[in-house]
């Protein structure tokens, strides 16, 4: 068994579901706050998996927390639970600072004091995983080498900040305690099941709908894309094989610029499900008001991964946005279900 935290959400939920796609792998318990990207549906595959355990709950919660480790003796913590929209963090920071700064506080005490109880063996064999961004490095030029491991930490927005945060907590528990942490950084993830505030699902989903589809300031920002099928594997390898207190860059090796990602998205529309009027979807993009402190580019250097532990991704840009393209369209039920009212409301407060 092993605990996964924030395992409804985006990344969290591939994650899991990816893992008991292996019929001879072990169980999973899955504590997730179910705040607004939390999405049981998302896990509705696994209702009758007799491996599987969702429980509702907060991972600042001690004595909720400690009950599930004492229950269910994992051999291992993943953890994902987080805050992780930059633009909801700059208008409200608290919930960034409470879940992503003592929320990891809370679950490494707990999981010390676990693992201190452990025999020899269990204890030797315990891992915890903390996934985390590449954003706590802060910002790139467009001439400045991709991210290493070494890169000093530079976050420049509250979510990047509290999880700058929390993995110093991270790395302090393992040189202190002798804790047995990993960590993960890894650049920004897309796939089936992603919440529609974050670039690609909007902008599918906006195009799909006859909607502008925003883009901020010149739309030259850039970003290294990772298909969230090869982040979870590239976690699989590291839970595995990595050696204790090291952290990881996990990237796609896939730079792009806003504006481009939004012009692939819309060429592959225009290919598999054209406008009525026959016109492309790019008529649609507009410009809107940049964010506050937006970083301009983020790159990953993952070649330590591919060094020490073997692992490379599977898929390119253009391999993996088609995949999730195709997603989204297959299946309305889902996105149906994830597209509320409050979600129209935070959209219209951010793109107005």
């Amino acid at each position: 068994m092993i605990l996964v935290t924030g395992g409804a959400g985006f990344i969290g939920g591939n994650f899991v579901l990816d893992w008991l796609s292996n019929p001879n792998a072990e169980g999973i318990v899955n504590l997730d706050k179910l705040t607004y990207a939390g999405n049981l549906a998302t896990l509705d595959p696994l209702k009758a998996n007799s491996h599987y355990v969702f429980i509702h709950g907060d991972i600042g919660d001690k004595e909720l927390v400690t009950k599930l480790l004492k229950e269910h003796q994992p051999r291992a913590i993943v953890n994902f639970a987080a805050e992780s929209h930059v633009d909801r963090s700059i208008h409200g920071p608290a919930e960034f600072v409470q879940t992503n700064i003592m929320g990891t506080f809370n679950l490494l005490e707990c999981a010390r004091e676990y693992w201190g109880g452990l025999d020899a063996a269990a204890k030797k064999a315990f891992r915890f995983h903390h996934v985390s961004t590449d954003e706590v490095y802060g910002s790139l030029s467009a001439t400045d080498p991709a991210f290493t491991e070494t890169n000093p930490y530079e976050p420049n927005s509250p979510y990047s900040a509290s999880k700058a945060a929390s993995d110093h907590l991270v790395r302090a528990w393992f040189h202190t305690y002798g804790f047995p942490v990993v960590t993960t950084n890894c650049s920004n993830n897309y796939g089936p099941y992603h919440f529609p505030e974050k670039l690609i699902p909007l902008v599918i989903l906006n195009a799909l709908n006859g909607k502008p589809l925003p883009i901020y300031g010149d739309g030259q920002q850039v970003r290294d894309w990772l298909y969230v099928g090869d982040h979870c594997a590239a976690i699989r390898e590291v839970l595995e094989k990595g050696k204790l207190g090291e952290t990881y860059n996990i990237g796609g090796w896939n730079e792009k610029a806003n504006i481009d990602v939004v012009k692939t998205i819309c060429c592959i529309l225009d290919e598999l499900k054209p406008r009525a009027d026959g016109k492309t979807y790019a008529e649609q993009i507009t410009f809107v008001q940049d964010r506050p402190g937006h970083d301009r580019r983020y790159a990953i250097d993952a070649s330590k991964l591919e060094r020490e532990l073997g692992w490379r991704p599977t898929e390119t840009f253009d391999t993996g946005i088609r995949k999730t393209i195709q997603w989204y369209l297959d299946n309305p039920a889902w996105i149906e279900g994830v597209v509320s009212g409050s979600y129209r409301d935070w959209l219209q407060k951010q793109y107005n």
